[in-house]
């Protein structure tokens, strides 16, 4: 059954729905809101603050002027607020949880993992903030010596996607902070509440005033395009799709900004004769399955030895057909609603077009009907090289399976791609999976497993993918300056 809604009502009223600037909550300079819907209704659930550019460029001023003392603050107070943050979300999981599938859908049970996952990165970069290094040495030719140095990069922008409205935040928030730089965040449209309840933690622990800014708004691209060229920022932070990146890059060269960009995948999954099928099964539900499919980590072609295709495809489409739908409150579901109608639109179209060049439906294949954006989980096979689906990125529950006779048929085909995020290797041959690991041109490679996140560890891909690693002992160095200080000892 579903939450009670007066639990709902309330956690909702319990978030700041105005923009955070300069450590005050505050209107759009013109009063104008934008609605938050439930995509298991498709109704409203609240309106927030639609930011002008006006409001944007307040928002950097402040986090321009607060530079100087936050680079100043000793790293130990840094850490403290992030450590802070990291026990608040837990004391708070539930009622965050709740938030978080209100406005995107993901089941309970799943945002109550991403409220986790989210804490994690503040405890890291709590960590790795007191951990910032340098550097003393001789001059090789002797009579002076090198200091290195690391300050931090300065004012930053960071832009956050709609599928993981929590983690995505804590992710950049979590080493722009350890790293001493002050920013603005703008959280995706579609699911602001999040971002604004993270902001409220944040603020409840002490950061300082323009430390971190939030503009929520519909028009991303009005807001902060003006942000990016006004030269008064000194980094971007982006996560989502390619062709947005593209154009955040290119706008980020007049004035060059640094840059990380974490972008779209395309991300192949192998199955060797010899895995076994069992763990390749889990392994791809976990990878397929995740977020329903709305994640760059998702499997998106399957390529399948075609000695075990026809078994792997029977067991995968039978646990996949067990998954139950419905909205994300209620207990027992494991597949809750996409996140708007165009994205039903898109999955619909690119199973279309891969049944119209030949594949096989073996479960799913048509949207769910009623109220809200729900696609059921889909399996096809025989999904043929010229399909959308391999080239496009799916982002929802279809597992688009092919046939592979050699393991150098299979490299080619998974690196067939602008895409180089994530690949998914399933094998016992110790031998093969390292030959295949290292012949895979992505940023990360799962090896007999589904999931390959974790805040102790890089994040990132090649190609079109993106640029930079978020996570792990490097994701601090996104944010970090090198200086060199030479020294004349004569």
């Amino acid at each position: 059954m579903r939450v009670d809604r007066n639990r709902e009502d309330a956690v909702i009223a319990a978030v700041a729905k105005h923009l955070f600037i300069d450590g005050k909550w505050v209107d759009a300079a013109d009063g104008a809101t934008f609605d938050v819907a439930d995509p298991a209704t498709g109704a409203p659930l609240c309106s927030v603050a639609d930011a002008t550019p006006a409001d944007g460029r307040a928002a950097l001023d402040a986090a321009v002027a607060a530079q100087p003392d936050f680079a100043a603050t000793p790293p130990r107070a840094r850490a403290d607020m992030l450590m802070g943050a990291f026990e608040l979300l837990h004391e708070r999981i539930d009622e965050l949880a709740l938030l978080m599938t209100l406005e995107m859908g993901k089941p309970l049970p799943d945002a109550r993992g991403e409220i986790s996952y989210a804490a994690e990165f503040l405890r890291h970069f709590a960590e790795e903030a007191t951990r910032i290094d340098g550097g003393y040495q001789t001059a090789p030719g002797g009579g002076a010596r090198f200091l290195i140095t690391r300050q931090p990069v300065g004012p930053c922008l960071l832009i956050t996607p709609w599928n993981f409205p929590m983690a995505m935040g804590t992710r950049k928030l979590g080493p722009a902070i350890a790293a001493g730089c002050t920013s603005v965040i703008k959280p995706a449209h579609q699911t602001p509440l999040s971002m604004l309840a993270l902001i409220g933690i944040l603020d409840e622990v002490g950061l300082p005033a323009g430390a971190v800014n939030c503009v929520t708004a519909m028009d991303s691209g009005a807001v902060m395009e003006p942000l990016i060229r006004s030269g008064a920022a000194r980094k971007l932070s982006f996560t989502g799709s390619t062709r947005v990146g593209r154009l955040l890059l290119e706008q980020c060269a007049a004035e060059v900004l640094r840059t990380s960009l974490e972008l779209g995948g395309n991300a192949p999954f192998l199955v060797f004769a010899d895995a076994d099928l069992d763990e390749a099964v889990e392994g791809a539900l976990a990878a397929k399955m995740r977020n329903m499919g709305q994640a760059c980590t998702a499997a998106n072609r399957f390529y399948v030895h075609t000695s075990v295709i026809d078994e792997f495809a029977r067991r995968l489409a039978d646990r996949m057909a067990a998954l139950p739908i419905g909205p994300g409150t209620r207990a027992g579901v494991a597949v809750g609603p996409l996140i708007d109608q165009a994205a039903l639109t898109k999955v619909q179209a690119l199973v279309d077009d891969a049944v119209g060049r030949g594949a096989r439906v073996l479960t799913g294949g048509a949207p769910a009907g009623g109220a809200g954006y729900f696609y059921p989980p889909t399996v096809l096979t025989d999904v043929a090289p010229e399909a959308r689906m391999t080239a496009e990125e799916i982002f929802g529950p279809v597992a688009a399976l092919t046939a592979f006779e050699s393991e150098d048929d299979a490299i080619a085909a998974a690196n067939a791609t602008e895409y180089g995020l994530v690949g998914y290797v399933f094998t016992n041959d110790l031998r093969r999976a390292l030959r295949v690991a290292e012949a895979l041109e992505t940023g990360m490679v799962g090896l007999n497993q589904g999931v390959v996140s974790n805040p102790a560890a890089p994040f990132g891909g090649v190609k079109q993918s993106g640029l930079g690693r978020e996570g792990g002992a490097v994701g601090i160095d996104e944010f970090l300056e090198t200086k060199y200080i030479g020294v004349a000892l004569p």
